[in-house]
């Protein structure tokens, strides 16, 4: 494992610097931004990362790319991060899923119409998976996908669909073939969100944004040619998409945010029972040495998949492990900081440290359960690091649906 940059990667590195300091202040969203405002800037600040060849790092030049390797795409994610230029992770979604999809999958006049104004920030994604009783066992899906001719008619409802309210573009997995088992009756579909019958329903959160929503399908029609993969082989393109998604996931600089530096300057002004402020206490000491300990773990496991990376390598379960210590740490860190706070913690603070605290609060939470669970996340590390036996399935050859209509 590689911990320090290679001549070429710490020039690349010092160029992506210069470029920030000298554009990104431009995009910097007002602290009272509308919604409505920051997704403008967001369109604007990709726009102008596209023009650069800041986006699409190891995606062909002919679509837009950059024809770059995924270890700079890495370096610019990392230092992007250390400015204050918006952030909407459904922006990335296309880049970084979307489009290798559309790439394995989809016929290839969507790749070549679609994915420049993807890499521009002109169309943005989200992705359909989860219902209200299919979560982590996405293969339960119920949605149902009927042929018509060249079309297909889609009828259900998803759930927790992050960005599908701003989203131009959605990855849909619908149920085609309810007489087989759940993971072999699926097909996959690209689907304009403007289409008839698609109705997106906001849901409010707790830190009082919409930031995931409810989308309902009623006779929607897709045409025959939005179909990525095999009729009814639509788990495959579902593999795939997931496969993306964690591997992006440890990079998103929302969940992969940690709290120790605010929570060092918010016990600067706490004072202690020992006198002098929290900071120096022993108690507070070692709990944020603890906490230090694991972000710099999970540090290590972003530098052991840039190292794969930059050996032309598959990174393996590294991803899942650093986004499920990542996602529990930031709980603990938050609640922590919740209740050195005290009252003033229960009262919503314009200090921009404590505020980052409050919202990491009442986000944490979705984010052990957000691309995948916990448990799903334990499987993976047991079956693919250390090679243990898989669950029991009892319904892995059993017909979704049973010709009496049951299940």
């Amino acid at each position: 494992m590689d911990f320090e940059d290679t001549q070429t990667e710490a020039a690349f590195r010092a160029e992506v610097r210069a470029w920030l300091a000298a554009n990104a202040p431009r995009f910097v969203p007002a602290a009272e931004a509308s919604e409505a405002e920051r997704v403008k800037l967001m369109r604007a600040w990709t726009a102008e990362k596209a023009k650069a060849g800041y986006v699409g790092f190891t995606l062909p030049r002919e679509l837009g790319g950059r024809g770059g390797s995924a270890v700079e795409e890495i370096i610019f994610v990392e230092e992007q991060a250390r400015v204050a230029v918006p952030h909407i992770e459904t922006f990335n979604l296309g880049p970084s899923v979307g489009i290798p999809v559309l790439m394995k999958h989809a016929h290839p006049e969507h790749v070549s119409r679609l994915a420049g104004p993807t890499l521009r920030g002109e169309v943005v994604w989200c992705q359909m998976f989860s219902e209200p009783g299919a979560g982590s066992d996405v293969a339960a899906i119920r949605t149902r996908a009927v042929r018509d001719g060249d079309e297909w008619v889609v009828n259900g409802q998803k759930v927790w669909t992050s960005g599908a309210h701003i989203a131009d573009w959605g990855m849909l997995i619908t149920r085609t073939n309810p007489a087989v088992p759940k993971h072999q009756g699926l097909t996959f579909f690209i689907l304009d969100m403007k289409s008839p019958g698609v109705e997106v329903r906001p849901l409010k959160q707790m830190w009082g944004r919409s930031e995931f929503n409810e989308v309902f399908f009623t006779d929607v029609r897709i045409p025959d040619h939005q179909r990525l993969g095999d009729i009814d082989g639509g788990w495959q393109v579902v593999l795939t998409t997931l496969s993306n998604e964690r591997l992006a996931l440890i990079y998103d600089r929302t969940v992969g945010r940690n709290l120790v530096a605010p929570l060092l300057r918010l016990a600067s002004h706490i004072p202690s029972p020992e006198g002098g402020s929290l900071v120096a206490s022993s108690g507070f000491c070692d709990r944020l040495a603890s906490y230090y300990a694991v972000v710099a773990g999970v540090d290590h496991i972003r530098k052991r998949i840039s190292t794969s990376l930059s050996r032309n390598e598959r990174p393996g379960a590294e991803a899942t492990i650093g986004k499920m210590t990542l996602a529990r740490v930031l709980q603990e860190m938050a609640a922590f900081g919740m209740d050195i706070a005290g009252t003033a913690g229960q009262v919503a603070d314009a200090d921009p440290d404590l505020a980052e605290i409050q919202e990491s609060f009442f986000m944490s939470a979705g984010y052990r359960m957000g691309g995948g669970t916990e448990e799903i996340g334990k499987n993976i590390i047991a079956e693919r690091v250390l090679g243990l036996p898989q669950d029991i399935r009892v319904d892995k050859n059993t017909p979704f649906q049973s010709p009496a209509g049951g299940r």
